[in-house]
């Protein structure tokens, strides 16, 4: 099943007082393992970037004064998620950003139930726990080295394996260790058969040989055996 891992960088925290997107990134899965096929870009958000939403993201005014708007590459966007389900952690607010964004280019909003909130997901796995990002990465060692700041792409990266921890990641190891047991048993069964050290005893009674001896030579010589003898 094909799926999108998304996440988004913003100016501010609600897009209804004028806070815009600055980034997206997306991840294609399919059955839980990334393809290698990404979305990414940086948008203009025509607007400054407080400082507050800097210090998370790295992403200045000036850096993306020259990116593209929105409504710009919202086709694209739209292509790459085509209509599978999207995979976001606190999906709330990436999608309210998203949508507010569909609105002003003159599209229709994403639902809900295409949605998985892998916050929701850890949260009922996890209850009473943290289950920020960075949480449940050191819960299932996944290395977050690189992840100084916040980036959409990097973002996607990581949650797409802390979605496949949440998903049974040990179970998709086992049933890898099964297949590759099976395998091994399917190479040894197409080897060439054992043989037997001494061959077994002879079943045939010397009577029962000369009973059927006597019997084909009461057929003449148009028994159809006969002829293949004599060719061997």
């Amino acid at each position: 099943m094909r799926e999108i891992v998304l996440d988004t960088e913003t100016t501010g925290l609600n897009p209804l007082t004028g806070d815009r997107l600055v980034e997206i990134g997306c991840v294609e899965i399919l059955n839980r393992i990334p393809t290698g096929q990404v979305y990414h870009v940086y948008l203009n958000p025509e607007r400054d970037m407080p400082v507050e939403a800097f210090n998370v993201h790295g992403l200045s005014a000036e850096f993306l004064s020259d990116k593209p708007l929105f409504t710009q590459v919202v086709d694209d966007f739209l292509a790459f998620i085509g209509n599978d389900p999207l995979i976001i952690h606190n999906a709330a607010f990436d999608i309210g950003f998203i949508n507010a964004e569909l609105g002003k280019a003159g599209r229709a909003a994403i639902t809900f139930d295409r949605v998985v909130d892998t916050l929701s997901l850890a949260r009922r796995r996890h209850p009473g726990a943290s289950n920020r990002l960075d949480d449940l990465m050191a819960r299932y060692g996944i290395d977050g080295s690189r992840r100084t700041k916040h980036g959409a792409l990097l973002d996607s990266e990581l949650l797409a394996e802390v979605y496949a921890e949440l998903c049974g990641g040990k179970q998709t190891t086992l049933s890898l260790a099964v297949a590759e047991v099976a395998g091994s048993l399917g190479d040894r069964q197409s080897s060439a058969p054992l043989q037997r050290p001494r061959p077994l005893a002879p079943r045939v009674h010397p009577e029962e040989t000369a009973a059927h001896e006597a019997f084909v030579a009461t057929l003449g010589d148009a028994a159809i055996w006969k002829e293949y003898t004599a060719e061997s």
